[in-house]
């Protein structure tokens, strides 16, 4: 079968034109639907396409790894030197012959490389996002509904460097720490999309200082369980635990915190080197079912504390936390009682990639007088009550 390099840039140009040719779809929408909008509406509309686009590629990116494809093109950024395994056929199939259940074979080369070609045309749209961004400031350098030029350009600095970590993700041979970092990426970037989905001419959403805090603190606490979250699914440590409320038929069964938690190591190996204890992976889940209970905690109260404000904006947002804290609820029980479903684990994740984006949005709505480029007055932002 022979050696095959990590990285081979052969492919890239029709690959970036594949990419080009997926992403015209929705500028060509957005252009056609919106032409007679202001360009601010356009990109607002083009940002919120994105985001949408964005969520999906998250979710595909989970179905990739879930289904064991991350490694159906052993190299970067083609598959086997080709634009598409079209063209690597012949090492496809030596590949497959050799280890017919190993990571290479038809199928799972065609979901890698999918999965490739939609975060190639997300990347597209964000340099667009960049371009109509610095374009509306040249033009109207004090429209309101604008965010800081920073945040487009933050943007598409952040979409290239997780295109890096895609590619250490593949030829680091599914390292953890790189395909947790990897997943974080992708869910940062939801982040940020969401924050510029909200310039508009809408004042700030009136969210009191406490209530600010709580929604910060929150994010604080998600974004730890979600790395958490990470963890467990790239080192395949849901099965550890096949029971609930209990582990193993214990409350507080044998756990190995040394291995499981030593970061800079390969799949399925401990600190030293050796085969990666069971008790490694028994200590990753249950460390993130203690965070689950914190973070469902945190999250139910905020809910609760957002509908007690008695704001009608601030009643939907507490409906929104609340729909995500029942959804992933019952998909993360789901993942254990049902033996880690696929439809389960993709549950799972889109919910963690809905409750990052809903509180980044909300942070986005309080602030949008101090992100935006041209600050509202003092008089706009204290008549804020919009959602």
């Amino acid at each position: 079968m022979g050696v095959v390099a990590s990285y081979d840039l052969s492919p890239l140009a029709a690959m970036a034109l594949v990419a080009l040719l997926l992403a015209t779809g929705p500028l060509v929408w957005i252009a056609l639907r919106h032409r007679r909008a202001h360009p601010a509406t356009r990109l607002r509309a083009l940002t919120v396409m994105t985001l949408f686009l964005t969520f999906d590629l998250v979710l595909f990116g989970a179905y990739t790894r879930l289904s064991d494809s991350g490694l159906g093109c052993p190299d970067w950024p083609g598959c086997y030197g080709n634009a598409s395994p079209l063209g690597a056929q012949g090492h496809i199939e030596a590949a497959q012959t050799a280890m017919p259940s190993g990571p290479v074979t038809h199928g799972k080369a065609w979901v890698e490389m999918v999965h490739r070609y939609l975060a190639t045309s997300v990347g597209v749209l964000i340099i667009a996002i960049t371009v109509a961004a610095w374009r509306q400031r040249r033009r109207e350098p004090r429209d309101a509904r604008a965010l800081s030029l920073w945040w487009a350009t933050a943007t598409l600095g952040w979409v290239c460097l997780q295109g890096a970590f895609g590619a250490l993700t593949v030829t680091m041979k599914l390292f953890p720490a790189i395909v947790t970092l990897h997943l974080l990426g992708g869910l940062g970037l939801l982040m940020l999309l969401a924050v510029q989905a909200q310039a508009d001419d809408r004042p700030p959403l009136a969210l009191p200082g406490a209530l600010r805090r709580a929604v910060w603190a929150v994010l604080a606490i998600s974004i730890a369980q979600v790395t958490l979250g990470g963890w467990v699914s790239t080192n395949y440590a849901v099965l550890a635990c096949t029971d609930f409320p209990t582990c193993q038929g214990e409350w507080w069964p044998a756990m190995d915190f040394d291995h499981g938690f030593a970061i800079w190591r390969e799949l399925g190996a401990g600190k030293d080197g050796g085969y990666l204890p069971f008790a490694a992976l028994t200590a990753i889940h249950v460390v993130h079912r203690i965070g689950a209970f914190v973070t469902l905690s945190a999250l139910v109260l905020l809910a609760w504390r957002l509908h007690a404000s008695g704001e009608p904006a601030l009643r939907r947002w507490a409906l929104r936390f609340a729909a995500v804290a029942g959804w992933q609820l019952a998909s993360g029980l789901g993942n254990v009682v049902l033996g880690w479903p696929l439809v389960a684990a993709l549950a799972h994740t889109g919910g963690a990639a809905a409750l990052l984006t809903l509180l980044a949005a909300l942070l986005a709505r309080a602030h949008v007088d101090v992100l935006s480029a041209a600050r509202r007055s003092p008089a706009s932002a204290a008549m804020g009550h919009a959602s």
